[in-house]
């Protein structure tokens, strides 16, 4: 990327290589070591449904670059069954658990389930047992109408965590990304996160050119002190890594 152009992570969701591209990941090595040659981010989703030993995270960071990045999912413990009522110390036990991914973890991902409507005081205090555990980024992708609210966005701000965009939105606005970016909205300085989990087909459609370049055109746009990330989760049918990489090479044209 050019000095006036944002800091771009484009990756997939895991880093499972489809036979129809792994061609494009050559080498000798496990899969995490080849794929990270290439692309330079990966999303852990894992972590939703079950734990891993710190030496899992360990030997992840080892099978990368210096400069690869991870984001991590939230356990659906906290999202989903104690609905953001997760005591702090059980928050951050999950954080310590991460340590051996060092400098590589990057971001948070707070997944809420589509039928938590906002409850402004147990996210706050959520939002704020994460943050006293982890520095880095802190990103969320609400799935209830009523997280996109000038309340919600309020909240957002005031704790500073971004608000995933998504495809397929399943809201008005939720295609868009909101919450925290920046001191001056305008992206500076924060982190923007997308998830495009397949369409018109979740989990199993690719994206076609067109979408591709227009979301390509849309990227080039943010601020130069922006950190994007692109996270392709329509993984069912092996469509987000090669979507990963028409994205980036449309990004290395658009910054030539």
């Amino acid at each position: 990327m050019t000095p006036n152009t944002p800091s771009l992570h484009i990756g997939t969701a895991g880093w499972g290589l489809p036979r129809a591209v792994a061609d494009a990941f050559p080498g000798e090595g496990a899969l995490l070591e080849r794929y990270a040659r290439v692309l330079g981010c990966t999303e852990v989703n894992t972590t939703f449904s079950r734990t891993h030993r710190a030496e899992t995270f360990a030997r992840w960071a080892a099978q990368t670059p210096g400069g690869f990045r991870f984001s991590v999912k939230l356990p659906k413990a906290f999202t989903h069954e104690d609905r953001l009522m997760t005591p702090r110390a059980e928050v951050a036990a999950f954080v310590a658990s991460l340590a051996g991914l060092g400098e590589h973890l990057a971001v948070l991902l707070v997944q809420l389930p589509p039928s938590l409507a906002l409850d402004v005081s147990a996210a706050r205090s959520f939002f704020r047992s994460v943050r006293t555990a982890f520095s880095g980024a802190i990103v969320c992708e609400p799935r209830h109408a009523s997280w996109f609210t000038g309340r919600a966005q309020r909240l957002l701000e005031d704790e500073h965590i971004g608000r995933v965009a998504a495809d397929p939105p399943r809201h008005p606005g939720a295609g868009e990304p909101g919450g925290w970016l920046g001191e001056h909205r305008d992206g500076q300085g924060a982190v923007v996160y997308h998830r495009w989990h397949g369409s018109p087909r979740v989990y199993w459609s690719a994206y076609d050119d067109d979408w591709l370049d227009a979301k390509a055109r849309a990227l080039m746009r943010w601020p130069a002190a922006t950190d994007v990330w692109c996270i392709f989760d329509n993984t069912a049918k092996g469509a987000a890594c090669d979507d990963a990489l028409r994205l980036t090479k449309r990004m290395a044209k658009l910054s030539a």
